[in-house]
């Protein structure tokens, strides 16, 4: 039978329910789909889709995140096509809504991220699992450790160097385990900044993200000589993924930022 749902950016999606070939172009919706026992049913992921392992490599990769293989998509004859605001692009989502029925996802905030699980339960006639997920983060959640206070930045790439800002899951999650983001003031959600501007920061301390720029200890020297009083802390940017990825960073966090 056809469902009609309204996705998270206002959009009206009709759709065969529940779907039975489901196109995910998201890794964390592709990993909670997986999560959900929906190995059967998904026929197409992007190449960025790596978890679950022993699961996802099944799937055949039938684009990127901001680019898409639109002969690959219609051989896999999905009835659902799933995309998120963020990792995807609106002229990705103009081109597929053409041919197939695609639902647009948004997640900003450790509560749209709970939001999406529950999401694609109601999709996918998955609710008790998408309910079991959420309550299995939250209770791994309710141990995040505090920081009460320090000053953080999360740096995503080099050259320009690029920071987490504003209106973005990362920031909500530092937020959640008490840090204060100095640069969500700036423009943009992933804002340039310089130097100087992490200089006058104020900073406690610098995570250098393994993703999308890969950090590694080689660049730490290049940090203190900037911010010779920051401690410097190279971070593994998959913990802070949404989606099942989730389960796992509350103990990493633990681990690596009870600071």
């Amino acid at each position: 039978m056809d469902k009609t749902v309204i996705d998270r950016v206002g959009r009206s999606v009709t759709y065969e329910y529940p779907p039975k070939r489901i196109i995910s172009l998201c890794p964390g919706i592709t990993d909670t789909l997986l999560s959900l026992d929906l190995e059967d049913e998904i026929v197409g992921r992007t190449r960025f889709c790596i978890y679950p392992k022993g699961k996802v490599e099944n799937i055949p990769a039938v684009a990127g995140t901001k680019d898409i293989k639109l002969e690959r998509i219609q051989d896999a004859r999905p009835d659902l096509i799933i995309v998120e605001k963020e990792e995807n692009t609106k002229e990705i989502v103009e081109e597929l809504e053409q041919h197939f029925p695609v639902y647009v996802a948004e997640v900003q905030s450790v509560e749209e991220a709970f939001q999406m699980i529950e999401d694609m339960g109601n999709l996918t006639d998955r609710n008790g699992a998408a309910a079991n997920l959420i309550e299995a983060i939250q209770h791994q959640f309710a141990s995040l450790p505090t920081s009460h206070g320090k000053r953080i930045a999360y740096v995503i790439w080099r050259k320009p160097y690029m920071v987490v800002g504003k209106d973005t899951y990362i920031n909500s999650l530092l937020e959640k385990m008490g840090f204060i983001n100095p640069f969500i003031d700036a423009d943009g959600r992933y804002p340039a900044v310089t130097a100087e501007d992490f200089q006058r920061a104020n900073l406690d301390y610098v995570l250098l993200a393994s993703e999308p720029f890969p950090f590694k200890e080689k660049h730490i020297e290049e940090f203190l000589e900037m911010m010779p009083e920051t401690e410097q802390l190279l971070v593994d940017g998959e913990m802070f993924w949404y989606g099942p990825r989730m389960l796992d960073a509350a103990s990493y966090f633990t681990t690596y930022l009870n600071i």
